[in-house]
């Protein structure tokens, strides 16, 4: 499996848009839009190459796309699924809300849902004994140009983890 990233996405991009563009190269597993980017998982690294060589610069809804092979910031990881995530919550409070059981290496919120990469599978079945269906209140944002969220930005979210090898 390779994970592509694909930058400068216009607004008016879907999942099932981008899933199409690319299933046109090989068997997509995975397609998330976060914001104006967004991540593919290709099956085969040929496909991916492929998707790479013709989508990059590819005009979508009129803006030029940038499609490239995702830098991992490490090799093996394992991926958790959290839904019910609240519209106040941030990538920096749920982030430091998994950290309480260990390193998160990737920390993605896509709509309600969000996608955290745990480096060890041990402590990642730990924030899930933890926090699975539960609700946690956010601290508020460090300072540094990030809005302060109210104390219960995150009051919302319920952790329903699921885990995979990433």
């Amino acid at each position: 499996m390779v994970k592509l990233f694909i930058g400068n996405l216009p607004r008016e991009a879907t999942e099932q848009e981008i899933r199409s563009l690319f299933e046109q190269y090989g068997k997509v597993l995975e397609c998330d839009i976060i914001k104006n980017y967004g991540f593919v998982h290709i099956e085969d690294k040929t496909a991916a190459e492929d998707a790479i060589r013709n989508l990059h610069h590819h005009k979508l809804h009129g803006v030029c796309i940038n499609v490239e092979a995702s830098k991992n910031k490490s090799k093996a990881s394992t991926k958790l699924h959290v839904g019910n995530i609240s519209p106040a919550c941030t990538n920096l409070e749920l982030r430091a809300k998994f950290e309480e059981y260990g390193p998160v290496i990737e920390c993605d919120i896509v709509k309600d849902y969000a996608f955290v990469h745990m480096e060890r599978a041990e402590d990642a079945v730990e924030a899930i004994r933890g926090l699975d269906n539960t609700e946690f209140q956010a601290t508020a944002a460090p300072a540094g140009g990030s809005r302060r969220r109210s104390p219960n930005s995150c009051a919302e979210s319920r952790c329903r983890a699921a885990a995979g090898a990433a």
